[in-house]
């Protein structure tokens, strides 16, 4: 009996240890911007490029172009690797309604969901950092040149 029970004490002890160690590592490779100090992260590597000049196809350090610039900044402060295009990026990211956007979350401008050309970073106040034919700025997400298609937030 005495057996049985070390056997399940030891089997309980190494089920839990696997248990939180399992929950570390997924909780590591799951960075994004939802959180403040995450979004901090995000958005002091973006206004460090604030002014740099817009080139089609560039993804940094001193051009962009607008998914070259999401690629950068949260490859540069999360570790997070996003695909190349903003339509990519548009179907890597999670979906979010108007109302549960946040900051860190991706803008994604086009002409429908399968036409996604312009992808910004969400800083709030409605308003977005990105790259474009100005250079990276901040600027509205509603202005009149925009269609915005759809939120996505990176995990």
């Amino acid at each position: 009996m005495k057996k049985l029970i070390t056997k399940f004490a030891i089997t309980a002890a190494a089920f839990t240890s696997l248990l939180f160690a399992g929950a570390a590592a997924s909780n590591s490779n799951t960075a994004h911007a939802d959180t403040k100090a995450q979004f901090t992260s995000v958005y002091r590597v973006a206004k460090t490029k604030l002014g740099a000049r817009y080139v089609y196809g560039s993804e940094g350090s001193r051009t962009f172009d607008c998914s070259g610039f999401t690629k950068y900044i949260y490859s540069h402060s999360l570790g997070v690797n996003l695909p190349r295009t903003a339509q990519q990026q548009y179907h890597y990211s999670k979906k979010v309604s108007k109302k549960h956007l946040k900051k860190g979350d991706l803008v994604f401008i086009g002409s429908s969901k399968n036409s996604i050309y312009h992808v910004g970073m969400y800083i709030g106040g409605g308003k977005m950092i990105d790259a474009q034919n100005r250079g990276v700025i901040r600027e509205s997400i509603h202005a009149p040149w925009w269609h915005v298609v759809a939120y996505g937030r990176v995990a």
